[in-house]
């Protein structure tokens, strides 16, 4: 049983957000520190990636573990009221992740998906966004 009322459940729910979530905040932060510019949600691009380097055809995801299911993280947990609603939810949120990226392919852009877990390690994150976007040079 859900401790909360639907009225509160809804309003917490309402508070989730899809964009300028704190994870994707960190990645926007290494990213520029790293001299890249991006644009940010581009409508015009199968799935809105969160960021989009055009000059590079290569955009970046930044997905939570639990609503786009991380495999094998801790975070990627299932509710335990209403099963086969979450289950669905989240299939069609995995769908729609490879969908977009297939599209995105499709169009001669490549796709990084990055974890919500891996922001927590910088070092790494700065490494795999470089490796991802190649060199940049210093102004």
């Amino acid at each position: 049983m859900d401790r909360l009322s639907p009225s509160d459940r809804s309003q917490l729910m309402g508070k989730v957000r899809g964009k300028n979530t704190s994870p994707e905040i960190a990645v926007r932060k290494i990213a520029h520190a790293l001299g890249y510019r991006f644009r940010l949600h581009r409508k015009d691009l199968p799935g809105s990636p969160d960021l989009a380097f055009p000059s590079r055809r290569k955009v970046v995801f930044v997905h939570g573990c639990f609503w786009h299911r991380h495999p094998g993280c801790s975070k990627a947990t299932t509710p335990k009221t209403r099963i086969e609603f979450w289950q669905a939810k989240f299939g069609r949120n995995v769908e729609r992740d490879a969908r977009n990226e297939r599209e995105l392919k499709q169009a001669g852009w490549d796709v990084l998906v990055v974890w919500e877990c891996e922001t927590r390690d910088l070092a790494a994150l700065t490494a795999k966004l470089q490796d991802f976007l190649g060199i940049q040079k210093r102004r």
